[in-house]
């Protein structure tokens, strides 16, 4: 289980990244381009994946942990219960949004740490 913490260390190690609020709670951005947000709920992360066929793979193979609402219907966004993840998937999913989002160049320069 991850809790805010976890994912506020995990995304603010990607470079160049920075916190803000969006909606009132807080969330994470790289040049300006938000890539993970933490929800209302406070125990859900909200992030971008590479498409609808991609969000729906994730709800498909792993129902306890990603999921969707309507509110994000037709929107490349998953959910992710932080009690379902642990710090390695978190990790993952994280700098794959993180490398969606990111400018190319700064992308291209990226090297994945094992965890």
């Amino acid at each position: 289980m991850v809790t805010e913490d976890d994912v506020r260390r995990s995304a603010l190690a990607l470079p160049e990244t920075a916190e803000r609020l969006m909606y009132g709670t807080p969330a994470f951005y790289v040049r300006g381009r938000w890539f993970a947000r933490i929800r209302e709920e406070g125990d859900v992360l909200a992030v971008p994946v590479a498409g609808e066929e991609a969000k729906g793979e994730l709800v498909a193979a792993q129902p306890q942990t990603y999921f969707t609402t309507p509110h994000y219907d037709g929107h490349a966004v998953v959910l992710a219960r932080f009690g379902a993840l642990d710090p390695a998937e978190l990790t993952e999913l994280l700098t794959d949004a993180w490398l969606l989002r990111a400018p190319g160049r700064l992308a291209a320069g990226f090297e994945r740490r094992s965890p």
